[in-house]
């Protein structure tokens, strides 16, 4: 039975020329590098190298040997370097950092496909700062950064919307807004109760900044549950209005539990990146987050 170490250690000796510089690379002692070449030299029925003062040189059939074998071993190498680095890569705890507005439905896709995450609950800066500090593997945020030790792609588009329970009659809502007549859009939606995920109600502000142009609205949030995933399970069954990234709603919409009340095109989409650091050992995780990431948020309501 052909033993494949003999290919390799032929393919060292061939290449360097030296026994000891070949043991040294394979990591084995010089005599057992020679062993292993009288075996395949009786094993082939032919000498495959001269020793010489310095090394060895190789016969000729030592050179035919090198050309029919070289390209299906080097192929053989990648194989086994590929199935070990993802045979490793299954069981590695990664890092990922997300705000907690995007765990919900970013997060749920990560847990549906990797079998180890630790996931870090940050704002955009934050994140990145953790990722330049190589203090964790991934980060997905909603703002570029373009430095020197940082890569990132684009995954897709998110966008802030209102949204409200089923139950609630909107068709006054609808009239104004259709007729646009923004003022008493503002007025009505003044009456409404709001739900917040945070005091500073910093989705209601961009909202309130891009459909009505104005920097801060004049409602004080009723209720201000800091998980954007609780917000809105307590607003389908409850009565109210709030301001929601389409990802985290899609589900609820689509379970008839919200309706979508608003969806201004004054307000802009805006891109979702993954970023991570520069050479980091878990590029095939890179790709594998993207791929899911695209998927998912390429899903519009």
């Amino acid at each position: 039975m052909v033993n494949l170490e003999w290919y390799r250690t032929f393919k060292a000796v061939y290449k360097n020329g030296n026994f000891s510089v070949a043991s040294k690379e394979l990591f084995m002692s010089q005599p057992a590098v020679s062993q292993q070449i009288s075996m395949l030299e009786a094993h082939v029925g032919y000498k495959l190298f001269n020793r010489k003062s310095k090394g060895v040189e190789p016969t000729e059939y030592a050179k035919l040997l090198n050309n029919l074998i070289i390209d299906a071993l080097d192929r053989l190498e990648n194989v086994e370097t590929g199935f070990r680095a993802k045979a490793e890569d299954s069981v590695r705890l990664i890092s990922v950092g997300i705000s907690k507005d995007l765990f919900n439905s970013c997060g749920s896709v990560l847990l549906s496909k990797f079998d180890f995450i630790d996931f870090t609950f940050a704002e955009n800066d934050a994140l990145f700062e953790l990722v330049n500090a190589k203090k964790l593997d991934f980060a997905i945020t909603t703002k570029r950064y373009d430095t020197f030790d940082t890569i990132y792609e684009i995954v897709g588009k998110i966008k802030l919307i209102m949204v409200a329970p089923v139950s609630l009659d909107a068709a006054e809502f609808r009239q104004k807004l259709k007729a646009d007549n923004y003022t008493e859009t503002e007025q009505w939606l003044n009456s409404q109760k709001w739900y917040s995920h945070d005091a500073r109600i910093p989705h209601i502000k961009i909202f309130w900044l891009h459909a009505f142009s104005k920097k801060r609205p004049s409602m004080v949030p009723n209720y201000i549950i800091p998980s954007e995933s609780e917000m809105l399970e307590m607003l389908s069954k409850n009565s109210g209005v709030a301001i929601t990234w389409n990802c985290n709603a899609r589900k609820y919409i689509k379970e008839n539990k919200l309706q979508l009340l608003w969806n201004s095109f004054h307000v802009p989409e805006e891109f979702v990146y993954v970023l991570t650091a520069k050479n980091n050992t878990s590029s095939s995780f890179f790709e594998s987050i993207n791929k899911e990431l695209k998927l998912f948020l390429g899903n519009r309501l």
